[in-house]
């Protein structure tokens, strides 16, 4: 099993930026990849960014250019840096770890971003 827990979601007007954590416990040396999902209202969760060892990005044409996705791997933790925010960015913001034997998701942390 693996553990996530994000951190770092709020309000912010359009334009500005914020700083997403996950901290990862539990069998972490099984993950292969790391990643973040968005869920708005309505809508299905869509991966907007992922990282794999050793430390490949991708992310959606949507955020791509805006968002960024990072990882210590010393404190088992995951970033996903979000700048120019839109109001299509407002979501439930999830942490995703794929590892050998499942997929896992954390409880998501709200984004919300006024126009």
């Amino acid at each position: 099993q693996v553990q996530l827990v994000e951190s770092g979601g709020g309000l912010v007007q359009a334009g500005g930026s914020l700083r997403l954590s996950c901290a990862a416990s539990g069998s972490i040396a099984f993950i292969r990849v790391m990643g973040w999902g968005r869920q708005a209202p309505g809508k299905q969760r869509e991966v907007v960014a992922a990282i794999t060892l050793p430390d490949n990005t991708n992310y959606a044409d949507s955020v791509k250019g805006r968002f960024t996705i990072s990882r210590d791997n010393a404190k088992n933790m995951v970033y996903l840096q979000m700048n120019n925010l839109e109001p299509e960015d407002t979501a439930v913001y999830y942490c995703n770890a794929k590892s050998i034997v499942g997929n896992y998701w954390g409880q998501g942390t709200p984004v919300t971003v006024s126009a």
